[in-house]
């Protein structure tokens, strides 16, 4: 049934009103960071070793296959993927302090969408995984990486990012509605996290793993998120539309999924 012409008015309206709360959240989340800047220098250590230490010795090694695409290039792009996976992953950690501290009940009690809060720490992980990729897009620059320089690919680099590193937060998110304990989500956040990276190419081409493996990866949202920024990156050839529906549609489950269980935290 279409929308009549008197309904228009406040379906716009409801829609512009969830896309500010949606903005206001994010803006709350990231406003924390300036009472803890150090967290992003911290988390950006790990990523800088593996461009750093992995992927310089490897590439020396060439024991890992890439094709036309030196190994540190081929690395660069997976590792801005990864450090989007480690600050997202964890989000749910947030989610649960919060309903610890009280302030998750408050926020479940006024009429905001839950749908809303999440997206809003979604997009905020997001962003902080976009300032980490910035840093390793400049380490790898420093090593001798050629990027793309073309602004649309560009773009397309950061909304790769933010649909991975939302995906991520909601699946966190999730975990935190089902297990409902900081310590359990700690484990099961290390016992995901590891197999997600490695099940995917961010280190090595699919071609190069064993069967199982590859249809591990053929469903990890995380590879699609790595041929993305290839392709976009470094040119490497990859069917776009498949990745970025992949990551769209990953993402819009993900945060059904972790509205849908955000209340039992909260009981």
């Amino acid at each position: 049934m279409s929308v009549s012409l008197a309904e228009r008015p406040v379906a716009w309206a409801e829609g512009t009103r969830l896309l500010v709360r949606v903005g206001t959240f994010c803006l709350v989340e990231l406003q924390k960071l300036r009472h803890d800047r150090s967290e992003l220098l911290t988390r950006m250590i790990q990523p800088v070793l593996w461009l750093v230490v992995f992927g310089q010795t490897f590439t020396r090694l060439r024991a890992i296959p890439s094709g036309d695409v030196p190994y540190l290039d081929f690395l660069s792009a997976g590792i801005i993927a990864q450090s989007a996976l480690f600050v997202s992953i964890f989000y749910g950690i947030q989610i649960i302090w919060e309903r610890d501290a009280g302030v998750l009940t408050k926020l479940m009690v006024t009429p905001t969408p839950r749908a809303a809060l999440v997206t809003g720490k979604a997009f905020a992980a997001g962003i902080r995984s976009l300032a980490q990729a910035l840093a390793i897009l400049v380490v790898s620059l420093l090593l001798g990486v050629r990027f793309t320089a073309n602004p649309l690919k560009l773009l397309g680099v950061v909304v790769v990012v933010l649909l991975g590193a939302a995906f991520f937060c909601c699946l966190s998110v999730t975990i935190a509605g089902l297990v409902l304990k900081r310590d359990r989500l700690m484990g099961i956040g290390q016992a995901i996290m590891m197999p997600l990276f490695f099940a995917s190419n961010a280190l090595y081409p699919i071609a190069v793993m064993p069967h199982w493996l590859q249809v591990v990866s053929a469903v990890n949202p995380l590879s699609y998120e790595v041929n993305a920024l290839r392709g976009l990156l470094l040119g490497t050839p990859t069917v776009l539309w498949l990745d970025f529906t992949v990551l769209v549609v990953a993402t819009i489950a993900a945060i059904t999924a972790a509205s849908a269980l955000l209340g039992r935290l909260t009981r």
